[in-house]
């Protein structure tokens, strides 16, 4: 079983690093796949977290 985590700031660049990711494992078992989405503000500023934890085999 392995593990690898993604995470951006725009979900665009989440969806193509997931889609290429795959992509380049054709033979991947995906036995999981977690989403999330997260905001804060650091001076006054929106920042956005896009991440996905893909559980594989």
């Amino acid at each position: 079983m392995k593990v690898k985590i993604f995470d951006f700031e725009h979900e665009q660049d989440l969806e193509e690093a997931l889609n290429k990711f795959f992509l380049e494992h054709p033979k991947m078992e995906i036995k999981n796949l977690n989403y999330q989405t997260s905001h804060f503000a650091i001076n006054g500023e929106q920042i956005y977290s896009f991440s996905c934890l893909v559980l594989y085999k």
